[in-house]
C-alpha cells in the first residue's frame, strides 16, 4: 500500500516544471556542470522550493534518468515478433529519429551520462537496457536464420540504429553550424531508409550495394 499522499495540481505543476528546467540544465551543462540554483532560476522557483521536492541534485538528476530510460526502452520493445521483419526494424529506426527530433535535451543528457561512465546510470544500463537489446538480439538474428532479412550481426545493427539517428540531437549544434536553418530531418529519413533498407534486403549480395 502507498502511503504518499496524493500531490496537489500546484505540487504536480511545479514538480513538472522542476523537471523540465532540471532537464534544460543537465542536458547543457553536464551533471558536474549543473547546479540547484541554476536549475531553480531557470523553474523560477527559490531554491528552498525546489528542494522540497527534490532533496539534492543527485536525486532530481535520478528522477529525470528513470523517466528517461522509460521512454529510451519504448521504441525498441515495440518490435513485435509477429509483425513483417523489415517493417519492423524500419519503423524502428524511424521511431529513433523522431525521438531525436522530439526529445533532443533528453538524448544529449543521455549522450552526457555515458560520456561520464554513466555512474547513475549503469544499473539500468546492466539491467533493463542489456536484457531488452538481447532479447531483441535474437528476434533479429531469428527473422535473419529464416532469410526474412539478410544476414546481419543484430547487436550492431542496434547499435548502428542508435548512432546514425542519436546523432541528429547529440551534435545538433554541429548539423546547425554546417546546414544552417535547414532542417536536416526529413532528408535523415529518407537517407537513412535507404541505407538500413540496403542492409536488410536478403536480395542484396553481402557487401554490394
Amino acid at each position: 500500500m502507498n502511503d504518499t499522499p496524493p500531490q496537489t495540481r500546484i505540487q504536480a505543476r511545479n514538480r513538472a516544471v522542476i523537471l523540465d528546467a532540471a532537464l534544460e540544465v543537465f542536458a547543457a551543462r553536464g551533471f558536474r556542470g549543473a547546479t540547484l540554483d541554476r536549475i531553480a532560476q531557470v523553474a523560477g522557483l527559490s531554491k528552498p522550493n525546489l528542494l522540497y521536492y527534490f532533496r539534492s541534485k543527485e536525486a532530481l538528476h535520478l528522477a529525470i534518468l528513470e523517466n528517461l530510460m522509460e521512454l529510451w526502452l519504448a521504441p525498441l520493445r515495440a518490435l513485435d515478433p509477429e509483425g513483417e521483419p523489415r517493417a519492423q526494424i524500419m519503423g524502428y529506426v524511424r521511431r529513433k529519429l523522431e525521438m531525436s527530433r522530439n526529445h533532443a535535451r533528453e538524448s544529449r543528457l543521455f549522450a552526457n551520462e555515458i560520456l561520464q561512465g554513466a555512474p547513475r546510470a549503469r544499473p539500468v544500463l546492466e539491467g533493463p537496457l542489456k536484457a531488452l537489446v538481447d532479447e531483441k538480439a535474437k528476434l533479429i538474428a531469428k527473422w535473419a536464420d529464416e532469410g526474412r532479412i539478410a544476414p546481419v550481426d543484430p547487436h550492431h545493427l542496434i547499435f548502428s540504429i542508435w548512432a546514425l539517428t542519436q546523432h541528429y540531437a547529440d551534435f545538433e549544434v554541429q548539423l546547425h553550424a554546417i546546414m544552417g536553418e535547414t532542417d536536416p530531418f526529413p532528408a535523415a529519413e529518407a537517407w537513412l531508409e535507404r541505407v538500413f533498407g540496403t542492409v536488410l534486403d536478403p536480395a542484396v549480395p553481402a557487401g554490394r550495394s
